[in-house]
């Protein structure tokens, strides 16, 4: 027996070769359509991967300020406004946020400017009498001397204020010139300078003496009142036309002259004054114990 052998698969009969020529025909089929298959994969992947796929489309971004573009909800993330910001309020323009509740602010209150003047103020000291006195210097505001060449000779500070007023008192005024202290000026009227004097004017007799003003304007103010006694006993008394207590001194002196300087500081609203009174209390001689003034001064 050669070597085809005679195989019967069927109807017909079958050769080894023929079976062997059928496996490399199917197996070449097999390949061919593996190669279709992976070309047309290549195929494939190429076209997605070409350079004429779409390009990813690009993030949008607005400037701030511009309007939402149609299609996109008001503070929507890639919009102008990255998600992490939220959602914006309506009718605020992108980035603006509705500021957090906070507390209300403290309100500042002024106090009001008072209106009210400053309150009356009042006191009173007595010091020994320089043995001259410069009433120029003393009386920046005013001054006044009394009796420099009779009785009725009032000289006071040219340009001054006139705040010092003389308002009378019991007694009839005598003039004399024994006064152990010395008064001066530069800037007096009717009499222009003195370099010292020692006059002065005094009344006699108990309850008699002096009575004077000074007009006050709600500034502090200090007056400089120069007086004496002659074998008597004075009494100053100080108060305000405001109201108020009586602020009272006294000098005595029974067997001869006496003389000081009465230091009076006061404030009172304008249209008021401060009134001082400077009597005999008491005397110890009876045909003229006394008291005297020379002058006063205003700074």
């Amino acid at each position: 027996m050669n070597d085809q052998e005679t195989w019967r698969i069927g109807p017909g009969p079958t050769t080894r070769s023929a079976q062997r020529r059928e496996a490399r025909r199917r197996q070449r089929r097999r390949w061919a359509i593996g190669s279709v298959a992976t070309l047309a994969c290549l195929a494939v992947l190429v076209t997605y991967l070409g350079p004429d796929a779409d390009p990813p489309e690009p993030e949008l971004v607005l400037p701030a300020g511009a309007p939402t573009p149609a299609g996109y909800p008001t503070g929507a993330a890639g919009v102008g406004v990255s998600a992490e910001a939220g959602i914006a309020a309506p009718g605020l323009q992108p980035r603006e946020r509705t500021p957090p509740p906070s507390e209300p602010p403290t309100p500042t209150v002024t106090p009001a400017a008072s209106s009210s003047p400053a309150a009356p103020t009042l006191s009173v000291s007595r010091s020994d009498v320089p043995a001259e006195v410069d009433l120029t210097a003393l009386g920046t505001r005013d001054w006044v001397h009394w009796g420099l060449n009779r009785p009725e000779t009032v000289v006071r500070k040219g340009g001054g204020t006139g705040e010092i007023r003389d308002e009378g008192g019991r007694g009839a005024r005598d003039r004399y010139d024994t006064n152990p202290e010395l008064f001066g000026w530069r800037d007096g009227t009717p009499v222009p300078a003195v370099s010292a004097t020692g006059t002065g004017v005094f009344v006699c007799g108990a309850g008699n003496g002096f009575a004077l003003s000074v007009a006050g304007d709600g500034e502090p103010r200090t007056v400089h009142l120069f007086a004496g006694i002659w074998m008597a006993q004075g009494r100053l008394d100080v108060r305000l036309s405001t109201g108020g207590s009586t602020r009272t001194l006294r000098l005595e002196d029974p067997h001869t002259t006496h003389t000081a300087q009465f230091v009076i500081k006061f404030r009172v609203p304008r249209g008021e004054k401060l009134l001082i009174r400077w009597t005999v209390e008491g005397t110890f001689r009876n045909s003229c114990g006394n008291v005297n003034l020379q002058a006063a001064a205003v700074r």
